[in-house]
């Protein structure tokens, strides 16, 4: 085997979560507060229960001899990165360790300097005048509204796309596509599933897509390099390699390859049989295309978003994390890559 897919691999195999078969995002029953985990709950999510803040010693240890020495490309200037973990959704426990290793990578690497925040409010006109990029950790459900304050909800919209399209950048994880969309749940026990729609549309195409099924943890998915040459790619085996890990799919309508320049997706051809059919009917893609990895320019800025990082332990993984760099690199200006729509 080809010593970066065993990298990978090997840093991917993980413990078997107990989450019931077939599980989805959007049908959940909500936690009760009381059925809450202990703090030390790792390799899921919750819903209801406090948010974690604080990623667990032994994660942030493994995630440290994972990290790149060095950038892919020297920055132009110092820049400055804020991360954004507000779950308002469902909550990852892998929030905290994906918010510490954009801090560290920039530590590491000199290539930017990182602020976290659990806070909506940093999203201002005035306060993301400090920032090169906005990394989005999971975020989930309308993770920019105050409940309270319409005004205040609208503002902070506007602040972000106004941030993106005016040549700055936006870096998404995993759950950052499962915001802002109606939940597909049926409007009565034995019902049908209704049709999920996206609820923000601006932030829905910046974003590529919002979520609309996953396979669940542990499935094994075979991931295809849909670009060989791209720099934000050189850190895996160009044929490919293989991932477990809770995997998102787009509702059909809200991804295209003629909006985003896709990096890496899963390979459905070699997909088992069995795990296809995990897949319902209503949610299957008739085109077969589920990308994982991609980027895009939106006015003046640039977006990169990967669909992968629930488990902790995907964080261990050295190309996974160098893949990450390569993303908010390019995300910041400083990593020049072809980001032309990989369909015309």
């Amino acid at each position: 085997m080809n010593p970066k897919a065993s990298v990978l691999v090997a840093g991917l195999a993980a413990a078997l979560l107990s989450i019931p078969a077939g599980l989805s995002q959007q049908t959940p029953d909500r936690a009760n507060p009381e059925n809450c985990p202990a703090e030390g709950f790792t390799g899921g999510f919750t819903r209801g229960c406090p948010q974690r803040e604080f990623a667990n010693p032994a994660d942030i240890s493994a995630l440290m001899a994972a990290l790149p020495d060095k950038p892919y490309a020297t920055p132009r200037s110092l820049r400055r990165v804020l991360v954004l973990g507000r779950a308002v959704g469902w909550v990852h426990t892998s929030i905290p360790l994906a918010a510490k290793m954009v801090e560290y990578l920039g530590d590491r690497t000199g290539a930017w300097m990182t602020t976290i925040t659990y806070d909506a409010a940093a999203i201002t006109p005035e306060n993301l005048k400090r920032y090169d990029a906005v990394f989005l950790s999971s975020t989930t459900g309308e993770f920019l509204d105050d409940p309270n304050d319409k005004a205040v909800t609208e503002a902070r919209k506007r602040a972000l796309l106004d941030f993106v399209k005016s040549g700055k950048g936006l870096a998404g994880i995993h759950a950052a596509t499962d915001s802002y969309h109606t939940t597909g749940r049926p409007a009565s026990p034995g019902a049908a599933p209704t049709p999920v729609t996206g609820t923000w549309p601006e932030f829905n195409e910046i974003i590529g897509g919002y979520f609309k099924f996953h396979w669940v943890y542990p499935t094994l998915i075979p991931v295809r390099i849909d670009d060989p040459k791209s720099p934000l790619n050189v850190m895996f085996p160009q044929r490919g390699y293989e991932i477990v890990d809770e995997t998102y799919t787009f509702a059909q309508d809200s991804f295209s390859r003629k909006r985003v320049h896709v990096l890496t997706s899963v390979n459905y051809n070699k997909m088992s049989a069995e795990d296809k059919a995990k897949e319902p009917a209503v949610t299957r893609r008739t085109d077969g295309d589920y990308a994982l990895s991609y980027i895009q320019r939106v006015g003046n800025g640039r977006v990169f978003y990967e669909a992968h990082g629930h488990d902790e332990k995907v964080y261990f993984s050295r190309p996974f994390v160098a893949h990450m760099l390569a993303g908010i690199q390019y995300a910041l200006g400083d990593l020049p890559a072809d980001d032309s729509p990989s369909a015309k």
